[in-house]
């Protein structure tokens, strides 16, 4: 006789039996009730048994059963606990959940049996969270990864309208590498949905340790057999290497080990491509749906969509990692990719800090009739602007996650002045404002531990509104697309729950010495309006031959000596161009040959006509940078080379985002201001020489945003006073 399965408890929207269940129950507690919660459980189980009936074995695999079609909305939300896992079911979607680990094992959707690639046992499969973390003293530079196992499972709502699950784990002293924070990790299923949500809380107690996070992630192991075409943007979208090309003798690693060759793969059109999770990075700004489409009969789409950014490290220029090949896609809250250490978010001994990461939607769609994947696209990015409009969400249950009456906001008018441009102040269109952590002038690019508010100021008039901001105190930074600098609003700014603060007309002196004289670039934190060379045919990548992705190809680092084997150009300024004539990254050269093939510096000069010097007037260089890589930049005038004499500038060494290896056209911004005395400057031709000194890797450079000359201020006159 047939072994029969045992039927998990069912639990209903039936408010006594929840009530019943949620007070009787710990959260530390296994499956086990008192009688009469398990008598009405049976009677809400009898009342589905024949749905029950209908469900076929789950596999080895903890795989839900696959869910009868019907109109989405048209049944309630059930929820399945059973000894070592979890089913969710709404109906569209169900989602199975180890227990108490809170991994997701499974997500059946469209008739398909499973969308995600689990394996028993493996923690780096279906979808998990994790954590690179560290603390002082470990001897681990690099640290240590943490997957986030929780130890304690709860049923934190249960009805047709939703259920709302939590996965915990705490702190554990006696436990060496017991990562030092509760984390709290929550999964929502609603009525209708044709996905679920995820989000969670982590919380560093103060009587704790100290410890530093280097990297916060949700990811997510997509079917290898079924997905095959991965959508990042509107441009940057195609059918993609299996992840067994990538793997010797198919795929050749290059410089690092993200980077690889595609010798022989599986499917013929990818052979001399390269392949590399970094080339599809976006900004957070962009980033508000990535994801996997699988062909096949039904084509199914599989999103992560983040519906806000708040809760995002870095503000709205950090960029970060995405979908990629495995296939694999990811919503990274916090990471030092593009910026480096200075990211890492520290938390001190005893220091109380907490932080609600997400949530973020799983949104699953699909094409019955067979229509093009561009249909399922932009249905995605349809749906990832409606969860934007529901922000901040009403359904999620923590009390960490303030809804929109617990929020406030803040509005004003940000003017730019500048006499050397206009005579008037000038509206600062289409600035960045946001909120962030009190610090300086541009901190907000590396701020981790807090939340972050941004909007765009009006394109006509400066105004600005940021509106579902937590309550707290912070600085009102900004940057102008255009205008040089950072602003940072003097006071700060306290907001409280339901509270509105206007702040009126707020001015920004972008920093400036005189009038200009020449400038090269545009001062808007990118390196993508200079000189962007083709790539080495060898690997070329067919997906990034637009002028505007075309920074992503792989190794135009070592263009440069291509371009350039034997000397460096000279810019020119009012005959070079500097989209044609100045490379958009400063790197080394490598010389010599064999084994004694070193990489050396390589110096950019600027030659410059003056009709007029000022001899005892100064002169002021400004070079901001998109990027940096353990740089060192020397500056001369004129030629002048004895160490330490006038016309030798020298600034400390700089950058850890590693943008130029990592196919950026930016990272963290810097800016250094030189001044020049008038005498080291002639009537007629000068050169500026700037040099970058350290030359360990070819990933050792700069990226250029915008460099400017500007003369003495009494050099000036107000051309509309002039007759």
């Amino acid at each position: 006789m047939a072994a029969r399965r045992k039927l998990p408890h069912v639990y209903r929207s039936h408010a006594a039996v929840r009530k019943l269940v949620e007070s009787a129950v710990p959260a530390s507690c296994s499956i086990s009730m008192p009688m009469a919660a398990v008598q009405i459980l049976q009677i809400a189980a009898v009342t589905s048994s024949l749905v029950l009936l209908l469900l076929q074995p789950v596999a080895a695999t903890m795989v839900p059963p696959a869910p009868a079609p019907r109109a989405r909305g048209s049944v309630g939300v059930t929820l399945h606990v059973q000894r070592h896992q979890v089913l969710v079911d709404n109906g569209v979607v169900q989602v199975s959940v180890s227990k108490p680990q809170g991994q997701i094992t499974g997500v059946r959707y469209a008739g398909e049996r499973n969308l995600l690639h689990f394996g028993e046992g493996d923690e780096n499969s279906g979808g998990y969270w994790n954590v690179f973390w560290n603390f002082p003293g470990s001897g681990q530079p690099r640290g240590r990864i943490d997957m986030l196992d929780s130890t304690e499972f709860r049923v934190v709502s249960s009805s047709e309208e939703q259920v709302e699950l939590s996965f915990r784990s705490t702190y554990d002293p006696s436990r060496f590498n017991s990562v030092r924070l509760t984390v709290d990790k929550r999964l929502v299923m609603l009525r209708g949905s044709s996905g679920f949500y995820c989000y969670a809380i982590l919380e560093h107690a103060d009587n704790w340790p100290a410890l530093n996070i280097t990297e916060t992630r949700l990811a997510f192991k997509l079917n290898t057999a079924r997905f095959n075409y991965m959508a990042v943007s509107d441009g940057i979208q195609r059918y993609m290497p299996r992840a067994a090309d990538r793997d010797p003798p198919r795929g050749k690693q290059l410089a690092y080990k993200e980077a690889v060759l595609l010798l022989n793969p599986l499917e013929p059109q990818f052979r001399g491509e390269v392949d590399d999770k970094y080339q599809y990075s976006l900004d957070n700004k962009d980033n508000k749906v990535h994801g996997w489409i699988g062909g096949g009969p039904v084509p199914v789409g599989f999103w992560v969509i983040t519906p806000s950014n708040e809760f995002k490290s870095g503000g709205p220029l950090k960029r970060e990692l995405t979908s990629h090949v495995g296939p694999t896609s990811l919503t990274m809250f916090l990471g030092t990719h593009y910026v480096g250490n200075d990211i890492v978010a520290k938390i001190d001994d005893g220091e109380h800090w907490k932080k609600v990461m997400g949530p973020v939607f799983i949104y699953l769609n699909s094409n019955p009739s067979r229509g093009s994947f561009q249909a399922l696209w932009e249905d995605a990015k349809a749906q990832a602007e409606a969860e934007a409009r529901k922000w901040p969400y009403t359904f999620p249950e923590s009390p960490d996650f303030h809804k929109a009456a617990e929020r406030g906001s803040v509005t004003g008018r940000l003017l730019v002045r500048d006499k050397y441009v206009s005579g008037v102040d000038m509206p600062a269109r289409l600035a960045y404002v946001g909120l962030a952590a009190p610090g300086a002038p541009g901190s907000w690019a590396t701020e981790s531990k807090g939340y972050q508010f941004w909007t765009r100021a009006s394109a006509t008039c400066g105004s600005f509104a940021i509106g579902n901001v937590l309550a707290g105190e912070y600085n009102l930074y900004a940057w102008v697309p255009g205008i040089l600098g950072d602003y940072m609003y003097a006071a700060s700014v306290t907001v409280s729950a339901g509270g509105a603060v206007s702040l009126g007309d707020l001015v920004f002196e972008p920093p400036r010495s005189g009038p200009t004289l020449w400038e090269m670039g545009v001062p808007d934190r990118s390196a993508a309006e200079f000189f962007i060379p083709d790539p080495n045919p060898m690997y070329l990548s067919k997906l990034f031959l637009t002028r505007d992705n075309k920074y992503r190809q792989y190794g135009l680092w070592d263009r440069y000596a291509d371009l350039y084997p034997r000397a460096d150009p000279v810019f020119t300024v009012g005959v070079s161009n500097y989209s044609n004539d100045w490379f958009f990254a400063h790197v080394t050269r490598k010389v010599g040959g064999g084994v004694g093939l070193t990489n050396a510096p390589t110096t950019r000069r600027i030659r410059f006509n003056l009709g007029r010097v000022v001899a005892d007037g100064t002169y002021t260089l400004r070079v901001a940078l998109a990027a940096a890589q353990m740089s060192r930049l020397q500056v001369q005038v004129n030629e002048a080379t004895r160490k330490g004499s006038e016309g030798v500038f020298n600034t400390p060494e700089f950058g850890d985002g590693n943008a130029i290896a990592r196919h950026g056209d930016h990272g963290t911004w810097w800016s250094f201001e030189f001044p020049i005395k008038g005498y080291l400057l002639m009537e007629g031709e000068n050169t500026i020489s700037i040099t970058q000194v350290r030359a360990f890797s070819e990933f050792f450079g700069v990226m250029y945003d915008y460099i400017r000359l500007e003369g003495p201020p009494g050099s000036w006159r107000d051309p509309t006073t002039l007759l």
